[in-house]
């Protein structure tokens, strides 16, 4: 994008109501989010982001996105059951639903790749405890995941249950990597929130679930698999000790949440929590550690743990602040979820084929060829031989090839 189309996208980002979800002002907004979103991780990628940053920042556009997220979570929750369970509700198509559900991939996305810079942290202001809240929520799916070996996905039409899933797993994994962002910036939190993370949700024990269980990684037909840049990999016998991504935004948010002074004069560090802090030693290898020397400080901090009893954390007066956006959302739309639900089913989720021909030129335009191989992980391959392709077939577009 040029600097003036970005900043004409970020201008236009506004909150929308719940019962126009679908529609084609949401649709619109939906564009927005996706061609930042697209913009960011092309940005990020050259290190050229910083334009991007200074107009989410300027414009104020951080607390617009969290409460687009929250609204499409409830929406999802709330609405959706309702929705299907009208017995008018005979969608001529998924695409107008598939695009409510992406909606949340797309804004979680964007705030992944933007919120590793502090001001943007800052810029939250109190939707962060939303944000939060949000992490929170999806992390114990992650959790619930790793213990059940699925999640739980409502989604009644079956051509959508099986990418609903895999969206819902990516979204969680999107949202811990926000968390450790979040984590970075301890020190210029507001109080609420770091009182939030540790005592109210209780982080760093969750933290420690999740390095338990690690819901990334799974055993199939006997060889070991890991999910790393969307999709799941078999994992060499030569690499099952390299630590993932994954695995470092883990370690990294509870070095930041265990070690920081602020957070250990806050943080009750009673028998229940020290119990399950003191799990994390036996994962705490030499082999682990050469890949990220900080954790020798972590270890340093178990092994004193171990045997000390920490002093009881202070019993401040804290007006705690409570997230103001899922609040909102709910007592605004208490009593009303079926008539939203009829609401849509009769302007959003029965579209004519004119309407569905027309959103899907506009798909067309937004999501060009170009823009998506840039955007992909993998280099294309030849069909033939299978190695790295340059030249693609004029005709069908699809197939690749090295050479004549």
């Amino acid at each position: 994008l040029l600097p003036a189309e970005a900043e004409a996208l970020v201008r236009a980002l506004q909150g929308t109501e719940l019962r126009d979800a679908g529609g084609q002002g949401w649709l619109r907004q939906h564009e927005c989010v996706e061609k930042l979103n697209m913009h960011a991780i092309l940005s990020a990628s050259a290190g050229q982001e910083q334009l991007l940053t200074e107009l989410l920042v300027s414009y104020a556009k951080i607390p617009v996105l969290i409460g687009e997220l929250i609204s499409v979570e409830i929406w999802k929750h709330k609405i959706f059951p309702v929705l299907c369970r009208l017995e008018d509700f005979k969608p001529r198509s998924t695409f107008p639903i598939y695009v409510v559900l992406h909606h949340e991939a797309s804004i979680i996305n964007l705030l992944e790749t933007v919120f590793f810079y502090k001001e943007i942290c800052e810029s939250a202001e109190d939707s962060i405890l939303d944000l939060i809240d949000y992490c929170h929520r999806k992390l114990t799916l992650l959790a619930a995941r790793s213990a059940n070996g699925q999640t739980a996905v409502l989604v009644p039409p079956q051509e959508l249950r099986k990418q609903a899933e895999t969206m819902e797993f990516e979204i969680s994994l999107k949202a811990l990597s926000v968390l450790r962002f979040i984590t970075d910036q301890v020190e210029s939190l507001p109080l609420s929130a770091l009182t939030r993370m540790l005592n109210t949700h209780n982080l760093p024990c969750l933290l420690v679930e999740l390095v338990e269980h690690c819901p990334w990684s799974c055993q199939e037909a006997g060889k070991l698999k890991k999910f790393e840049n969307g999709a799941w990999h078999v994992v060499p016998p030569e690499d099952q000790v390299k630590m993932t991504k994954l695995d470092g935004q883990v370690w990294l948010a509870l070095l930041n949440l265990l070690l920081s002074p602020e957070c250990q004069r806050k943080y009750h560090f009673d028998g229940f929590n020290k119990s399950q802090l003191l799990k994390l030693r036996a994962f705490l290898t030499d082999v682990l550690i050469d890949q990220l020397p900080n954790l020798v400080e972590l270890q340093r901090f178990l092994s004193h743990l171990a045997v000390t009893e920490p002093a009881p954390p202070k019993k401040d007066l804290v007006l705690e602040q409570v997230p103001v956006i899922w609040d909102h959302i709910l007592k605004k739309n208490a009593g009303k979820w079926e008539a939203i639900a009829k609401h849509q089913v009769k302007r959003v989720f029965s579209p004519t084929e004119e309407e569905l021909k027309f959103q899907a030129r506009r798909w067309a335009q937004t999501y060009s060829l170009d823009m998506m191989e840039a955007l992909a992980p993998n280099k294309p391959r030849c069909g033939a031989c299978g190695t790295e392709a340059a030249k693609r077939c004029s005709r069908c577009r699809n197939e690749w090839y090295c050479t004549r």
